[in-house]
């Protein structure tokens, strides 16, 4: 009877957590689409695009999440193909290719409003096809390579991955290994690629290889690798512990014979390509933090509101309810610091320090901020039946996917002039 109380007890525990999660959501996200309104980067054109895309995640994916999420795998191709039917795979991208034609700003609100699944996995798939695999490809690549590779991946039709890391080169992109040696009209591919994300699901992969060349920096080349192409091989999907509803694949390149006309732009240029593409994925990364923090946020003051502890709610200690204060004003620093970086981007100026201190920052605050809240659920916060646990999970990524801090902190040094000369 004992063992059934506290069972019976445990489960409405659980459900009341959920109920005030789920409850919550509509007001957070009423919120955060109003707060755009008194932001100058935004536009009632934006607030529209962001409302619209709402209504998708609110139909067509958060209701699928848990079951995503316990499968460890989304349908990238149904999802894709949703998002890409109702525009949001190539908002900033060439009308003549499909794209909608807006600036890069609104990328950035489709960004914060994909921030809004009740996941992480799901919205950084959905940035690598629209921020990573597909801007080099749309600024340099032929008439003929964008028709056809980009106009199907914006429509949702293709999947894209990016192959840009390898089992011995994650953020150190120069000492990539993977080549691309030319034999009559085509290259000949051999390497393999890892921690790619949608690369068990995905059409094709944007990569970075090594095409001739001493310099490291000149020696590389972007290319699109259709990936049912002979010689690929997805050798396995890598388990994680957090991004659980993204496949993340291995994937071995081994005697892969393509075209050169797959190269993306000139020759050479693949890595200052994908320096370039970094700008856009790592302000893209700090604007999708946002809801998911605010939520944590939320969802604890929520839960330590009704938490009794000592015969007080948690909240009503000092340190728990300045402890969220500060928090929630480390949140506004970076979206400051975004939307400025945004509105110098779109002046054209190289905001590559920027990003690389919206990356930074955004990453150690998601693990902060996570880590602080899940403190105070307790026990709770311990399992996986609440949405604290999964941003916990979920946002330790930020700090090594797309660069690692450490990387930021080093490309900031550059920029400052105080890096270290390497000896010759």
């Amino acid at each position: 009877m004992l063992a059934s109380r506290v069972s019976q007890s445990y489960r409405f525990t659980v459900q009341n957590v959920f109920k005030r999660f789920q409850s919550a959501q509509a007001s957070l996200a009423t919120s955060s689409i109003e707060s755009m309104r008194e932001e100058s980067i935004f536009t009632e054109e934006h607030i529209a695009l962001r409302q619209s895309l709402r209504k998708i995640i609110e139909n067509e994916i958060n209701p699928h999440v848990e079951q995503w999420e316990n499968e460890k795998m989304f349908p990238a191709h149904r999802v894709m193909k949703t998002l890409g039917s109702n525009g949001f795979l190539g908002v900033n991208k060439p009308v003549e290719y499909g794209g909608l034609g807006l600036d890069f700003s609104y990328s950035i609100a489709v960004a914060e409003e994909l921030g809004n699944i009740n996941c992480g996995g799901i919205p950084m798939a959905i940035g690598v096809q629209t921020d990573m695999a597909t801007p080099a490809l749309a600024r340099f690549g032929s008439d003929e390579l964008r028709t056809q590779f980009l106009v199907p991946t914006i429509a949702g039709d293709f999947v894209a991955c990016l192959g840009v890391s390898e089992p011995g080169a994650g953020s150190d992109v120069a000492n990539i290994t993977t080549t691309a040696v030319k034999d009559g009209d085509d290259f000949v591919i051999n390497g393999a690629k890892m921690w790619t994300t949608s690369g068990m699901q995905a059409d094709w992969m944007c990569l970075l290889a090594n095409t001739g060349g001493e310099n490291a920096h000149s020696n590389k080349s972007l290319i699109c690798l259709p990936l049912d192409t002979k010689g690929v091989h997805r050798a396995k999907k890598i388990e994680k512990i957090g991004m659980h509803s993204s496949d993340t694949a291995q994937i071995f390149l081994e005697d892969v014979r393509i075209p050169q006309r797959y190269l993306i732009g000139d020759e050479g240029q693949g890595f200052t390509y994908q320096m370039l593409q970094f700008q856009e994925e790592r302000l893209f990364a700090a604007a999708g933090i946002l809801a998911p923090l605010e939520k944590c946020i939320a969802y604890t003051i929520d839960y330590c509101r009704e938490r009794k502890i000592f015969g007080k709610p948690i909240l009503d200690n000092q340190v728990v309810h300045f402890r969220m204060a500060e928090l929630a004003t480390e949140i506004e620093l970076v979206r400051s610091m975004l939307y400025r970086s945004v509105a110098l981007y779109l002046k054209g100026q190289d905001v590559t320090k920027l990003a690389s201190m919206n990356k930074l920052k955004s990453g150690r605050l998601a693990r902060e901020v996570a880590d602080s809240c899940l403190q105070y659920w307790g026990g709770m916060g311990y399992t996986d039946e609440v949405p604290v646990s999964r941003y916990y999970r979920d946002c330790r990524l930020l700090s090594i996917g797309g660069g690692a801090d450490e990387v930021m902190l080093s490309i900031i040094c550059k920029y400052m002039g105080s890096l270290p000369k390497q000896k010759k």
